[in-house]
């Protein structure tokens, strides 16, 4: 295992970054087959919910669902940085909220949200993982901040969509995303 203090060499660093950016472009795409092929194994960690998609029909519902919620997801990249087993990505995840989000029924409204994406790679340079952080309150403020508040149709919306956040709030994390061991920071 290489020094946490130690960067690969240029050529690593440029394959993975290339792996990393045909990653987004294929899902912006929605290519399915192209995003779940730069993964031996597809795994995704979504920090916010505590929630783990493991496997390739887990991966895919999860773009499925996604993409019935927001249909025209996009990104726009704001920082791309290496680190000795990660590329890390900056971005803004885009999209119109047209179809249920979980348990939250669509709003109509735009989101613009910064995220944080962990590429994980293992020694033989495989992407193991991709985690991502985000803010779901900043999300969620902007679905239903796009209501108008006056008209009833709306307001019986928000009071749905606040129904559906606190119906999807209970849920437990998955273990996995519990059980962390502190890094050995002895060298």
């Amino acid at each position: 295992m290489s020094s946490r203090f130690h960067l690969p060499p240029e050529d690593v660093l440029r394959a993975r970054e290339k792996l990393v950016l045909d990653h987004f472009r294929d899902e912006v795409r929605q290519d399915w087959d192209a995003t779940l092929s730069t993964f031996p194994h597809p795994h995704y960690e979504i920090i916010a919910q505590m929630l783990v998609h493991d496997g390739d029909g887990e991966v895919r519902g999860y773009y499925h669902d996604t993409r019935v919620a927001f249909p025209d997801q996009d990104h726009e990249l704001i920082a791309l940085r290496h680190s000795h087993d990660a590329v890390i990505v900056e971005f803004w995840l885009l999209g119109t909220h047209l179809g249920s989000l979980g348990k939250i029924p669509p709003t109509g409204s735009r989101h613009r949200t910064r995220m944080t994406a962990y590429f994980v790679f293992d020694e033989h340079e495989n992407l193991v993982t991709e985690r991502i952080y985000f803010d779901q309150l900043t999300i969620l403020r902007q679905l239903v901040g796009g209501l108008n508040k006056s008209d009833p149709r709306d307001l019986w919306k928000l009071g749905r969509a606040a129904a559906g956040a606190l119906a999807m709030a209970g849920s437990d994390p998955d273990p996995r995303l519990l059980a962390t061991t502190p890094p050995d920071l002895g060298d």
